[in-house]
């Protein structure tokens, strides 16, 4: 019987490297006589961890749980792979497919290990954390005065979760701040409403996903519509935010893809074995009836946010205004392992945008680069360092690049991205920079992939 699985792209975790060797031709053993030898030497391993985990059994100055020496060694070997592979137990696995529902409890925030401690990658918006002002790039020292340092990042967050209305309270070091600050929580329900929109200087429609999860198309189209009631044909365009969004689901990214595009390729995924590879491609039908469309993204905008802006770009149905994103290329299978088991979280494919590019390591560069005014009391945390700090990371097949800015004014009044949109949705300003010049492009008539390319058919949360 087939397992079900589901692909998923979630924000950065962090683990251990470990190189793939790949055989070379001209071998001294035959073919049979190498996998026989392959065969002996991974039994061989296996006997060898057989042989540690009896002596830690019978020697260990205090008794062990077995099971849990089991989970650990599976979650060492799943780091070893890359920073997005891990083992989540079944309550774990099932806490995993409530939040890609949109609905958990916790406290609403992207988290990843680092160093031993809890890094906040994004507060999702309008949850306790958010309200609380924690901030991506926070990191997370201590739970109710408990050390995080010796867990790994599945307990950290298991301890972040609990009943609605029970409190927490979280120490928070921030670079640039000399002292650490407490801050006690209150948990809650997580509704994560991933789509928000509203009307933006009387004539534009802004709409803003924070993630993608199995509610975002449907809130998507609501959002579309209700603008396109408020505004009718006076409407001049949309901008899609998708700055500090980490990612999530990948059925999700290609339907956002798809609302915008009459045809063409979106993305391909392309595994270990050249007859793993999918395309998945746009149906007939703009949602927004091909109004000119703008895209912000940031270093915080990571996985399947980067497959949306990629497929916009590359289609030249958008305009992307903002800083380089994160540069995930990577893509998450969820492989349930039974009943009462878990589930694997394994890295299967890579992705890439319509013209055969990978974003790996690299992150996507917008059309026209914008940096925010930072106040001097965050200039210290406003630059995300993207795919490529990550240990363990998978190489990108060409020159790898840093993160970029990730902050966002909350006030919309001092967001400089958002009045660049603005303006060129206007057709106040028409060029980007003295570096180039690039306009907003009018209603697309033949969304085809670049030459070539065929047009048929990847954090942690509390």
């Amino acid at each position: 019987m087939m397992r079900k699985t589901s692909l998923v792209l979630l924000g950065a975790v962090s683990g251990a490297a470990m190189t793939l060797l790949v055989s070379q031709p001209h071998m001294l053993l035959s073919g049979a006589s190498a996998k026989a030898a392959a065969a002996a030497d991974t039994y061989r391993q296996l006997n060898l961890f057989g042989d540690v985990f009896e002596r830690v059994r019978a020697d260990y100055v205090e008794k062990p749980d077995d099971g849990k020496l089991i989970e650990t060694a599976i979650n060492g070997m799943l780091a070893g792979l890359d920073p997005h592979s891990s083992y989540m137990d079944a309550k774990s696995f099932r806490d995993m497919q409530v939040q890609t529902r949109g609905e958990f409890g916790g406290l609403g925030i992207e988290v990843t290990m680092e160093d031993g401690v809890i890094k906040v990658v994004s507060p999702i918006d309008d949850t306790p954390a958010s309200r609380a002002g924690i901030l991506a790039n926070d990191f997370i020292t201590q739970l109710d005065d408990e050390q995080v340092q010796g867990l790994t990042l599945n307990q950290a967050v298991e301890k972040m979760r609990g009943p609605v209305n029970s409190k927490i309270k979280l120490r928070i070091i921030r670079k640039g701040v000399d002292h650490p600050i407490d801050v006690t929580l209150v948990r809650d329900n997580i509704r994560v409403r991933s789509v928000r929109s509203r009307v933006e200087a009387d004539d534009i429609g802004y709409i803003r996903i924070s993630s993608f999860n199995e509610q975002t198309t449907e809130g998507l189209k609501k959002g579309i519509a209700d603008l396109q009631n408020q505004l009718g044909d006076k409407i001049k365009g949309y901008v899609l935010d998708l700055r500090n969004n980490p990612g999530g689901l990948l059925e999700e990214a290609v339907n956002v893809s798809d609302a915008f595009l009459d045809h063409g390729e979106i993305v391909s995924t392309r595994g270990r074995n050249p007859e793993e590879t999918q395309r998945r491609s746009a149906h007939p039908g703009d949602l927004t009836k091909g109004k000119p469309l703008i895209v912000l993204i940031n270093g915080g905008s990571a996985s399947a946010s980067e497959i949306v802006a990629g497929a916009l770009q590359d289609h030249k149905r958008a305009t992307l205004i903002g800083t380089r994103s994160f540069g995930k290329g990577s893509v998450q299978t969820i492989i349930p392992l039974g009943s009462g088991n878990g589930a694997l979280r394994l890295t299967t494919a890579r992705y890439y945008t319509p013209s055969g590019k990978s974003i790996q390591a690299k992150g996507i560069v917008p059309d026209i680069e914008v940096l925010q005014d930072v106040p001097d009391a965050l200039k210290s945390r406003t630059d995300t360092k993207g795919e490529a700090s990550l240990r363990g990371h998978l190489k990108s097949d060409g020159q790898e690049e840093s993160g970029s800015q990730s902050y966002v004014p909350p006030d919309p009044k001092d967001d400089k991205a958002l009045k660049m949109a603005d303006d060129l949705l206007h057709g106040i300003k028409s060029t980007t920079n003295t570096a180039s010049a690039a306009t907003v492009p009018p209603a697309p008539t033949d969304n085809k992939p670049a030459a070539g390319k065929s047009t048929t058919e990847k954090p942690a949360a509390n």
